[in-house]
């Protein structure tokens, strides 16, 4: 799975783990190309890259998702957090790992907005 882990999300507490199962993981926390991107220039970013984003911002993703298919615009798939705390590494990324199974590959996941 090719991934960009939003800002509140933790490169080596999370990315790393998940890397470490196979997936190709990006993060805005850590590469200055990604810092400092709005919200819409870094859902343009991950749909061109073909990247699902996981972010803990349902606030704006969840209505920018809504206006993109609204518009009949394209995304390589949004998962938004609802269930985990900061400080649960573990668990949350034993979930993503569960979620990126239970959905399937890179193309099930196009246009898709899921929470956990």
């Amino acid at each position: 799975m090719r991934i960009v882990l939003d800002e509140q999300l933790s490169p080596r507490r999370v990315g790393e783990p998940i890397a470490r199962h196979g997936h190709d993981v990006a993060c805005v926390a850590s590469e200055s190309g990604l810092r400092g991107l709005t919200d819409h220039e870094l859902l343009t970013y991950v749909a061109a890259e073909r990247r699902v984003l996981i972010t803990r911002n349902a606030r704006d993703f969840v209505p920018i998702a809504r206006d993109w298919a609204d518009a009949g615009r394209r995304h390589a798939g949004i998962l938004v957090i609802w269930s985990r705390d900061t400080d649960e590494f573990g668990a949350l990324v034993a979930e993503l790992v569960e979620a990126f199974a239970a959905v399937g590959g890179q193309r099930a996941w196009a246009n898709l907005t899921r929470s956990l």
